[in-house]
């Protein structure tokens, strides 16, 4: 870097702004320009100093870390990494990634972090990749609450699963793809697989908040569990997560270890199940992931659609597949829904 990324630490226990600022400046191409002990003192720090990028913990008095974040992105828009022990409360950590955080990290070891030196480097990386955000994409989901028992047989009761929706998306990912599924239509004939960037201890808490907005019924994917229509299951991508048939012949999930490319490895086993009938959609994110699963869909007569890269948030995802022809469709992020479904109609 041809200059020190900026940085403020937002923590109520000193010891904890003392141990992440260390940590951070362990880094050369890191400085820490000041620490704050809430929200209130965050934000005003943030008009002084001018960060590149904060570090945010929830539970902090005075003002916590979720009000924080919603009058961060109105008065003083800046990337935001949360580093919180609260990482596995569904509400706290839906809510983070709705209203625009970059990424949700959890702190290691809890509240009293003794060995948060050990996630160092994930920590600084996940702080260097918020710097580079296109941060004029992001932006707070709006949401209403759904009521699951309204239409139940309407929404699962009487459509055929002929098609398979398989999403792939990276860092920054989640808060587009919340605001892809309160779009989509959940009458489709299909179901929905999303293999994202997030902690695999975040899921089911992530899932449990989601179903509250959204017409669509959210499941984690779990092995052996087969595809219903009108659901929409997530995974994260620190597994591999592939797509295969039962001894009934009915589609399920098989989960793996940690490979190199996932989702190259899940758009490759969805097109092998679904094949004419798959639709690959490529999302904002990092890497150079999916592009050749995007050409396994292709092969197999799917159809393929990534966001655009004007529109995203980290774009090089998507970016990489087009470059390399792998995409049928580019569509912005509003018309994304709207795209999808009239592939399947």
């Amino acid at each position: 870097m041809d200059k020190k990324l900026k940085v403020l630490v937002v923590d109520d226990a000193t010891f904890m702004t003392k141990a992440i600022s260390d940590l951070l400046e362990s880094d050369p191409d890191i400085e820490v320009v000041g620490v704050a002990n809430n929200g209130l003192e965050g934000l005003e720090k943030i008009k002084e100093l001018h960060p590149d990028v904060i570090t945010l913990d929830i539970d902090m008095p005075v003002m916590d870390g979720l009000q924080a974040v919603r009058h961060i992105m109105i008065e003083s828009p800046v990337p935001i990494v949360v580093l919180s022990s609260l990482f596995s409360d569904g509400s706290i950590t839906f809510e983070a990634l709705r209203l625009g955080v970059v990424d949700f990290v959890a702190k290691p070891s809890g509240a009293i972090s003794s060995d948060i030196h050990t996630a160092k480097q994930h920590i600084v990386d996940r702080i260097k990749l918020a710097s580079a955000v296109n941060f004029q994409n992001i932006r707070r989901v709006r949401i209403y609450k759904h009521k699951k028992e309204e239409g139940l047989a309407d929404l699962y009761g009487f459509h055929p699963l002929d098609y398979l929706i398989a999403i792939g998306t990276s860092l920054t990912g989640p808060n587009t793809f919340i605001r892809l599924m309160t779009r989509l239509n959940a009458g489709l004939p299909a179901a929905a697989v999303i293999l994202l960037e997030i902690s695999p201890k975040i899921l089911a808490a992530f899932a449990d908040k989601f179903n509250e907005f959204v017409r669509w019924k959210i499941e984690v994917a779990r092995q052996g569990t087969v595809l219903e229509q009108g659901v929409c299951y997530i995974q994260s991508n620190m597994a591999s997560l592939t797509v295969g048939l039962n001894e009934n012949g009915d589609p399920c999930f098989q989960l793996g270890d940690r490979v190199e490319n996932p989702l190259d490895t899940f758009f490759r086993s969805a097109a092998e199940v679904f094949r004419e009938n798959t639709v690959g959609v490529l999302l904002t994110g990092y890497g150079e992931d999916g592009s050749e699963g995007f050409a396994a869909i292709q092969e197999k007569s799917g159809k393929t659609i990534a966001q655009s890269v004007e529109t995203c948030v980290y774009p090089s995802l998507t970016d990489t597949a087009i470059k390399r022809n792998k995409v049928d469709l580019v569509t912005e992020e509003a018309k994304l829904a709207e795209v999808i479904e009239s592939v399947i109609r």
